[in-house]
């Protein structure tokens, strides 16, 4: 069961970036990398280019890779430890029942390849034949319901999380779903770009179709019904935009009238499969499933039954034998621009991440995570939050009674730092060195069975929703949290042996991006306990409201390919976050002795060398597909307007680099945007 909670990263694609390594000169490590600068680009005209220019003319994106930037170093230190880890655990004779035993078989499941190849589509044979006998409607509501319980989302998404106006309780949620591109918008846009993704995806489907033992005719009709019904459904689906707003997506309802409304997807019968017994649901998306219950009883069973078929090889082809696994990745290939797939051990690291992440956790810090980090790294947190609460003090258009609402909710900020302090228990989890396919199911089992029990219990706050190698970082707005797993803590991000101008550049960034999440356009609708309620008084809110709408048209203006531009709104939180992170890193560097100092490091002041970080942390180039998927599809703006945008607004930026009337990134101080 996955979870839908409002989790708002640095990154989003946490493990596909790359990192550059860390150079060193004599006995001291030089954290600044002019080699990669473009002396030909001003500072005031093009900072980023500035900084990371020739590093972008010279850097070749590998096929493995969709991107490369500042994050395939920390990405492929944080793998290779990993890999040593993997390897250890997995040469067997850990003791059964162990974490080590576990990790360790999972993984030797996953590397097995000679037993996966020989197995084909076998593990699935037995869902494709019960999806044969299903008769009826009620066969299919009931199939799907089923699947739900073995963890599969098939046509729709339940959840549990905590409830957004009662934050100390969990509640059950379903969010829309069904569709197999990456948004609804991709089935109606005719641009050729778009099209050349559209016919991708029906050639994957036709192609699994085949491999499951359809002729090709067959398979031909078999992907017109599922993209036809995929497109039908898809209307129903609140773009991206629309899903930003957490107040349209509160509707708790009762049983009893879901099910009056919507009697064909006979809410009773799927409650009862998934084993709960609750009076009211949380329907994020109602119109969704208004347009389910509608199809299930206009769509031919037939139909229907072919949808489901689908869904079961799309969602299982990743764990069948090459000939699926390629199929998927011609796909993939034409959506992001990834020419070549990644080895299988890389492959075999995520999936033991994504499905016993908490005990690979364990096993990652007790090797690569030290309580010293830990420590300097709260030092720094704490720092930032001094300096918010200063911004906080001198902002000009909240009125006094908002500002102490506002701090009251830094203060109440939980921090985590790391990893958990309580791990998850994968002691129901059986794992056989033999069967990958089964260990993907016993893996899904225990984490519906971990969440449907939390229904109308209370919150476990301690709960983490990123794993500990993780190189990310979130906010979480109904826990009123910010966490930093161990994964993001090292350089460029940060390094002890750094001056405070780098570590306050990078991580020192990213802290003050994860706390301005609590308090942007979304982030900002949640109280100090997380929930969904206005604390602002009408004046500060129409204020805050005015500043946001100035973001959103800077960052609309931005084009990134062609005619494409940043989308303003969808981007919203993020650049906000961006914006106030870059303020409130500053001020906590400037009260430290080295950022109140003038001494130069390797010919930079240090006001200089935290500009230079900020922006090397941000270095990155991309596939041009991949680049257009995360515009239509992604909260973030590319990196290079991650770091123009925010410097454009900072006046101490222009202080350090000299930036005059008539550079391209010169905004007159009244037009500089200031909202922390």
């Amino acid at each position: 069961m996955k979870r839908h909670q409002l989790l708002s990263a640095v990154i989003l694609l946490a493990m596909g970036f790359s990192a550059y390594g860390q150079q060193s000169t004599g006995k001291r490590k030089k954290f600044i990398e002019t080699a990669n600068f473009d002396s030909s680009v001003k500072p005031g005209d093009n900072f980023y280019l500035f900084v990371n220019g020739k590093w972008i003319k010279n850097t070749v994106i590998p096929p493995t890779e969709t991107r490369i930037g500042s994050f395939l170093d920390v990405y492929n230190v944080t793998k290779e430890h990993v890999k040593g880890i993997l390897v250890d655990v997995s040469k067997g004779g850990e003791p059964a029942g162990t974490i080590e035993q576990k990790v360790g078989d999972f993984y030797a499941s996953g590397m097995d390849s000679v037993t996966i190849e020989k197995r084909s589509y076998d593990p699935i044979k037995p869902m494709l034949q019960e999806i044969d006998g299903i008769q009826n409607t009620k066969g299919v509501v009931a199939f799907i319901a089923k699947e739900q319980v073995k963890n599969n989302d098939i046509l729709y998404a339940p959840y549990v999380g905590a409830d957004d106006k009662n934050s100390s309780m969990n509640i059950l949620g379903f969010y829309q779903s069904g569709i197999g591109l990456p948004d609804r918008d991709y089935y109606f846009k005719t641009d050729a770009a778009t099209l050349k993704i559209q016919e991708a995806y029906k050639k994957r489907l036709k192609k699994l179709f085949v491999l499951t033992g359809n002729d090709s005719v067959t398979a031909a009709k078999n992907t017109d019904a599922i993209y036809d019904l995929e497109k039908s459904i898809a209307t129903s689906h609140r773009t991206k935009v629309e899903l930003r707003d957490p107040q349209s997506n509160y509707n708790k309802m009762a049983i009893t009238d879901l099910q009056k409304q919507m009697p064909t997807f006979d809410w009773m019968t799927v409650l009862n499969i998934l084993g709960v017994k609750v009076d009211s649901v949380n329907v994020n998306q109602p119109a969704f499933y208004t347009k389910i219950n509608e199809l299930l009883q206009t769509t031919p069973v037939a139909t229907w039954k072919i949808y489901l078929k689908a869904a079961i090889i799309k969602g299982a082809s990743s764990s069948l034998s090459s000939d699926f696994v390629k199929a998927s990745f011609e796909y993939q290939k034409a959506l992001s621009g990834q020419q070549k797939i990644k080895p299988r051990w890389e492959r075999m690291y995520r999936s033991t991440d994504a499905n016993l992440g908490e005990a690979l956790g364990q096993l990652y810090v007790k090797q690569y995570f030290t309580e010293d980090a830990k420590m300097r790294m709260q030092a720094l947190v704490n720092n930032l939050s001094i300096a918010f609460e200063a911004r906080i003090n001198k902002v000009d258009w909240m009125s006094d009674s908002t500002k102490t609402k506002a701090k009251d909710k830094l203060h109440a900020f939980l921090k985590k730092i790391g990893y958990p302090n309580k791990w998850r228990d994968y002691s129901k989890v059986a794992i056989n060195r033999n069967t990958y396919f089964e260990n993907l199911q016993a893996c899904n089992q225990n984490e519906f069975n971990f969440a449907i029990n939390k229904v109308g219990k209370p919150v476990d706050k301690m709960e983490w929703g990123m794993t500990p190698p993780t190189i990310n970082a979130y906010y979480n707005p109904s826990f009123n949290e910010i966490v930093f797993p161990a994964g993001i803590l090292q350089f460029p991000f940060f390094d002890p042996a750094a001056d405070d101008a780098i570590n306050y550049g990078g991580i020192g960034l990213v802290i003050g991006h994860e706390m301005t999440h609590g308090f942007d356009d979304q982030g900002a609708q949640y109280d100090k306990d997380g929930n969904l309620r206005n604390w602002w008084s009408s004046s500060d809110s129409a204020q805050f409201v005015a500043r946001s709408k100035q973001v959103i048209d800077q960052y609309s203006a931005f084009t990134v390919l062609d005619t494409l531009h940043v989308n303003g709104e969808l981007t919203t939180g993020e650049n906000m976050a961006d914006n106030g992170g870059l303020a409130i890193a500053y001020d906590a560097f400037k009260m430290t002795k080295e950022g109140q100092s003038k001494t130069k490091i390797d010919g930079f002041t240090p006001d200089q060398r935290f500009f230079i970080s900020f922006a090397q942390v941000w270095r990155a180039k991309q596939k041009d597909e991949s680049l257009r998927q995360l515009v239509l599809t992604n909260p973030h703006s590319p990196e290079n307007w991650r770091v123009l945008g925010p410097l454009s607004n900072f006046t101490p930026f222009y202080t350090a680099f000299n930036v005059k009337p008539g550079d391209k990134m010169y905004k007159a101080e009244k037009d500089r945007i200031k909202i922390w």
